[in-house]
């Protein structure tokens, strides 16, 4: 029996998405602020196993606007001349990283709802020479693109802030061609979480709310069409907060990458 996440029909989307654009546009634009619930930059990014090298090579305003949760290109296994996209691209540390990967004769385009986030990916792009990144507004549960237009679907820590995965997971099936990968990293628990949690915006845009029961997630993928070859728990990603830390205590709140292939 396919294993649904739960509807969130209490949660009031508009406003789960007003705060998160505020939250994204605050990373952007003041990622030293220290009021988040989560590390952010080139230490934490570092410690999440992303080669020095390659950090060396992307824009550094890119860098500390970074708040993703694990590291996982080497399961993405990017080539030369392939099409990507980016959920939820922020201000394009990954994409730029996937850029890297492809070269000049790829294609790296991010999806992001958050318009200060784009802005600082679109200007950082153009003034470091990465052609071949755009970034484009979105939502990832209504990807604007066409369908089988990328070789590789990769995501760092923004499927959990989606109220509707399953469609999330169906609209990356959808614009993955045969074959083509999804490599993602996200925030998932062992244990549910209560209602309480789950329809509270506020802790949705905290990265908390939204986390899915680690095998419900597992079941959206598959119900997309998407077979999960890999899945690695990581040790190295912490919440800052102590409402954050409570959470991932009481409920086993925790961040994987994992890779699943279209057949």
């Amino acid at each position: 029996m396919t294993m649904q996440i739960p509807a969130t029909a209490q949660l009031d989307v508009d406003d789960l998405r007003g705060k998160v654009r505020h939250m994204y546009e605050a990373v952007a634009q003041h990622p030293h602020d220290g009021n988040f619930h989560f590390e952010m930059g080139r230490a934490l990014a570092e410690r999440l196993g992303y080669p020095v090298a390659d950090l060396d090579r992307v824009p550094a305003a890119a860098i500390e606007s970074f708040a993703g949760v694990v590291y996982y290109f080497d399961l993405a296994a990017l080539q030369a001349a392939e099409t990507v996209v980016d959920l939820g691209s922020g201000s394009g540390m990954d994409a730029f990283i996937a850029a890297l990967h492809v070269g000049l004769s790829g294609r790296v385009i991010g999806i992001d709802m958050t318009d200060a986030q784009r802005d600082k990916a679109r200007g950082l792009a153009a003034a470091a020479g990465f052609a071949q990144a755009e970034f484009r507004p979105g939502l990832i549960e209504e990807i604007p693109l066409a369908d089988g237009t990328a070789d590789c679907v990769v995501s760092n820590g923004v499927i959990n802030l989606c109220p509707d995965k399953t469609r999330a997971f169906a609209e990356a099936a959808r614009v993955l061609r045969r074959g083509g990968r999804l490599a993602l990293a996200d925030i998932v628990t062992e244990r549910a979480l209560p209602a309480n949690v789950t329809c509270n915006s506020t802790l949705w845009a905290a990265c908390i709310g939204g986390a899915a029961q680690q095998d419900a997630y597992r079941a959206a993928i598959e119900s997309a069409g998407l077979r999960v070859v890999t899945v690695r728990e990581n040790g190295a990603y912490a919440f800052l907060s102590k409402s954050a830390q409570n959470a991932s205590r009481e409920f086993g709140v925790k961040s994987v990458s994992l890779l699943a292939v279209k057949e």
